[in-house]
């Protein structure tokens, strides 16, 4: 998931900004509300975490602003306003769901993988596959031919990312930007390193690989 963290304590965004990576996130922050606002009007994110009272424009406004451009990103409301009144405003503003601090980050996440996988529904996918490969993205589970890989939470992004586009060459610009969160060519061989290793985990001991290299291209993951 690429989330949106709008939220003026530095120190609290930097946690989550860091937590959701682990998970295998990518996780962007915006401080104040205006910046906020622009973010999440122009990225693709698949969840907002929106704090309630912030600076230059309250976190109710910037969801009923998004709302009312149109914009339907899943948006949970973080506040420590937490009376049922203060909760029943947020809903009302078109906030998805609201979560009182103090909080555990094991809930939050629980919370926004839901708010993903409604927005995917009718058929949420949560499960990849490509020949016998298989990605479990809510379990974080990877397998082929039915034995499980142990991937590192970047490897794990890199395969997701590349079985979210089966079939497709996926080139280096956009394993920077959905996987490493970079917006700028770093010039190292940080994709080629990792793919290799990732190479060497899903294909090696198996006759057919998966993971192909498109010359001059990118990368592409097909059976």
């Amino acid at each position: 998931m690429r989330i949106l963290i709008i939220e003026d304590d530095r120190e609290a965004a930097s946690y989550l900004v860091k937590a959701f990576k682990e998970a295998g996130h990518v996780a962007d922050h915006a401080a104040d509300g205006e910046d906020g606002l622009a973010m999440a009007s122009d990225g693709p994110y698949d969840v907002l975490i929106v704090d309630r009272m912030l600076p230059k424009k309250d976190g109710l406004a910037v969801i009923a602003e998004l709302r009312a451009a149109g914009r339907d990103t899943p948006a949970l409301i973080l506040s420590a306003l937490g009376q049922v009144d203060d909760r029943v405003k947020g809903l009302r503003a078109g906030g998805d769901d609201y979560l009182p601090k103090p909080y555990s980050f094991s809930e939050l996440l629980a919370r926004i993988e839901v708010l993903s996988r409604r927005r995917t529904t009718g058929a949420p996918e949560t499960v990849y596959r490509v020949g016998d490969l298989e990605l479990d993205r809510l379990s974080h589970r990877v397998s082929r031919g039915g034995g499980e890989i142990i991937l590192q939470p970047r490897e794990f992004r890199l395969l997701e990312y590349l079985m979210k586009n089966a079939g497709q060459v996926v080139t280096r610009t956009m394993l920077l930007e959905h996987v490493w969160d970079y917006h700028f060519d770093p010039q190292t061989n940080v994709i080629d390193v990792h793919v290799s290793r990732l190479r060497a985990k899903i294909d090696k001991g198996f006759d057919k690989p998966l993971i192909h290299t498109i010359r001059g291209a990118g990368y592409t993951v097909r059976p």
